[in-house]
């Protein structure tokens, strides 16, 4: 989102709490603070198994919905969001207190290869302040714009958010894409700067930043040290304080919204809820607006921060479910759970995730293209970001199209098939979709109308029947020391980029924001800009639509023969460029055969 005119009033308005409703919360800023217990059933995941749970039972009973806060911590990456939710976790007591508690929350064994968080996940906590419990229910998110969707769902369920900035590296692209999603949903915000015990931190100008591009009043602004805990009960004490309860109430019909969901080979499909209004319990019916069929509920609990059965769950509390239900495409995100014997008005869903980056994907022996469908259905459910069609490849034999958000995801995606479920694949090189107008009865009767979506090169018409060609657009934002604006303006140009804007956010950073084709960036753009500015540079993009582009299909021929699954969609003025760097790679690539002269 970018701020227009009127944005800067619109921005105090909303730190000063103007047609904003917030229910008001006692708080005699007692100084003495109790940990609160809950129980955690250990479950068989080895790369947590140096977390220690706690064992005080609570029951999920004892708290309405004005003693439950529902937030989310979004940041940039390697900001510090699960060392801070390692650090609430303990200090509130669901984990004990542990030198080798390191990113509890990201449970994938890809997120600690990385050390990124790359799935949104979720803890339930009790906080005690004066005497007075609290059930809080954090959502830790991703910090990559490649899985901004995860941001997007995780928002959905949550009342307010904790924005987290580096006290030594300052606000940064994704900060900025963070906090205007945050603020069109409206959500109360928490601003807090992390890493202030480092020799490099410099608080004040961080602070300074944050008021100059988001009206942020310096005296809302916390200052902690996640890793040493340094101002933990500080942060606490605000969630309770700032952001409001959930508004549903337990004495209306159930009503949840589906805001995430996984596979558990044992017992199916486990849908993560947030549940709005009323209660849920065992041996409860209940059923899905998308599908309409009904399921018994077998276990129901919360993740605290492992799966903990309980008897129910109440409005405002976020919990899993499981319901014997072994379709892996009955579960939608988005969807509304209800009492199967109560209709009720559904829940406003998700928006649909638009796929930036195709790439086609295929068993590398045919015989494990039945193992490889069920491992894809798998983790679909769990990432339903991505785009999957069938598709088959005269070389490669069956396999499918996948849509992901980025070239990240993609990586990330492959790498998730690999280590949860064996599977080894094919993975074509990354295009980007196209939109093209045809000519010709024929044509049109093919594609279905006048404009199409072309998202897999081969399927590009024949060059007689296209009118116009237009490619994706987006507005990228970089953050960057202002000694490197030389070099990155001449990285964009030579990208195609066209400059909107350039700004200070402070005496030597600036904001740089251009308008660059999308073919241009989802390779190696974010490398190169890494490159030139010595890693000081952030850099985040939003979708803006389609523009007429001079495009052409790039064939790579061997031995006088077209490899179809070489092809790629090209502007005419990288052709040359990027066909002999490919012809390059392949010379060093394949032996040296005897041809026909």
């Amino acid at each position: 989102m970018t701020i227009r005119s009127g944005g800067r009033e619109l921005l105090r308005m909303f730190w000063q709490n103007k047609n904003i409703k917030f229910l008001p919360v006692t708080n005699p800023h007692n100084k003495s603070y109790l940990s609160y217990r809950l129980p955690i059933t250990r479950f068989s995941t080895a790369a947590h198994s140096e977390a220690q749970p706690s064992s005080i039972i609570v029951n999920p009973e004892d708290f309405p919905p004005d003693r439950i806060r529902n937030f989310s911590i979004i940041a940039h990456i390697d900001h510090g969001k699960s060392t801070l939710a390692d650090r609430l976790l303990e200090v509130t007591g669901t984990i004990k207190t542990s030198s080798d508690n390191k990113q509890i929350l990201d449970k994938l064994q890809v997120e600690r290869e990385r050390g990124i968080t790359v799935k949104a996940q979720t803890a339930t906590m009790v906080y005690e302040v004066d005497g007075v419990p609290y059930l809080l229910n954090l959502i830790d998110t991703p910090g990559h714009v490649d899985f901004s969707y995860e941001v997007s769902r995780s928002l959905s369920a949550c009342q307010g958010v904790i924005l987290l900035v580096d006290a030594n590296q300052g606000v940064q692209a994704q900060t900025v894409a963070n906090f205007y999603l945050a603020f069109g949903k409206n959500l109360p915000m928490i601003p807090v700067l992390n890493k202030i015990d480092l020799s490099n931190a410099n608080p004040e100008k961080v602070i300074g930043q944050l008021e100059s591009l988001f009206e942020i009043p310096p005296e809302s602004v916390l200052k902690i040290s996640a890793k040493v805990g340094l101002g933990i009960h500080e942060v606490l004490k605000a969630i309770i304080k700032r952001i409001p309860p959930p508004s549903g109430s337990r004495e209306l019909a159930p009503r949840a919204l589906l805001f995430d969901s996984w596979y558990d080979r044992y017992k199916g499909v486990a849908l993560l809820v947030a549940l709005k209004d009323g209660c849920l319990s065992v041996g409860d019916n209940i059923s899905l607006v998308h599908t309409e069929k009904s399921y018994e509920v077998k276990e129901i609990g919360i993740l605290n921060p492992f799966p903990t059965p309980m008897n129910s769950i109440y409005a405002g509390q976020a919990g899993y479910i499981f319901c014997n239900m072994r379709g892996m495409k009955e579960a939608h995100t988005g969807d509304t759970v209800y009492s199967t014997n109560h209709k009720v008005e559904p829940l406003p869903g998700f928006e649909e995730c638009k796929p930036m980056v195709f790439a086609g994907v295929y068993p590398v022996v045919q015989s494990e293209h039945s193992q490889l469908r069920s491992a894809l259905d798998k983790l679909l459910l769990n990432d339903p970001s991505i785009h999957c069609v069938k598709e088959s490849s005269p070389a490669l034999g069956n396999g499918w199209r996948l849509g992901f958000l980025g070239v990240l995801h993609m990586d990330v995606f492959n790498q998730r098939l690999e280590q949860e479920y064996g599977a080894q694949v094919v993975l074509t090189s990354p295009s980007v979709p196209v939109k093209v107008k045809v000519s010709g009865t024929k044509a049109i009767k093919q594609y279905g109308s006048e404009a199409a979506i072309i998202t897999n090169p081969l399927n590009l018409p024949d060059r007689s029947n296209i009118d116009i060609m237009y490619e994706p657009f987006v507005l990228g934002t970089i953050i960057t020391p202002d000694v490197y604006y030389g070099d990155i303006m001449t990285l964009c140009m030579d990208r195609r980029g066209v400059q909107q804007d350039a700004r200070n956010i402070d005496s030597d950073r600036l904001l740089i924001t251009y308008k660059l084709p999308l073919n241009e960036i989802v390779v190696d753009f974010y490398d190169k800009l890494k490159s030139l500015t010595s890693g000081y540079a952030s850099f985040d993009y939003e979708e803006l639509g389609y523009e007429e582009s001079n495009l052409l299909r790039l064939d790579i021929l061997l031995n006088g023969e077209a490899v179809e699954e070489m092809s790629t969609i090209v502007h005419v003025t990288k052709a040359r460029e990027t066909g002999k760097r490919i012809v390059a790679k392949l010379k060093e690539t394949i032996n040296r055969h005897q041809f026909q002269v």
